[in-house]
């Protein structure tokens, strides 16, 4: 029996990865040339521009990064001074990272930006498409998490 031959056009992973791939590196220019930021420590920024400190690990479960690109994603943003790293009160191990003033002042300029990006991107698509491919995204989400 032959064994079935792959075709990445219509392997779903491979497809994810390229179109993510594609919508990055188009805003990795921007954010590097406008703001001298990396993706990773954009992310980093955007997940603490929600207003809560977070632990590294926690920053690794939120964005979904390994540890070693939030260490130095961090370390990168620390000695920019956009990030301060603060004691956590229950765990003397643990630093709880924070934007500085600084940092959110860049955040705020970085985040028009960011939306202008998403809306030039998005005008390829409807607001009903981009509504079921918010919907299969999470879905497909909930089961690499689940998939045993």
């Amino acid at each position: 029996m032959a064994t079935k031959k792959l075709n990445l056009d219509n392997f779903l992973p491979y497809r994810l990865s390229i179109a993510s791939n594609a919508l990055s590196s188009r805003i990795a220019a921007e954010y590097q040339n406008r703001f001298g930021l990396k993706i990773p420590e954009w992310r980093l920024m955007a997940v603490l521009g929600e207003g809560t400190p977070k632990t590294q690990r926690e920053l690794v479960e939120a964005t979904r990064m390994d540890k070693v690109t939030v260490n130095r994603a961090a370390k990168a943003l620390a000695d920019r001074q956009l990030i301060a790293r603060e004691a956590h009160q229950a765990d003397g191990r643990s630093h709880h990272l924070d934007l500085t003033d600084t940092g959110r002042s860049l955040y705020d300029a970085i985040v028009p930006a960011a939306l202008a990006s998403e809306t030039r991107l998005e005008s390829n698509i409807s607001a009903s498409e981009r509504a079921t491919l918010m919907a299969i995204l999470a879905k497909l989400t909930a089961a690499a998490e689940t998939y045993d």
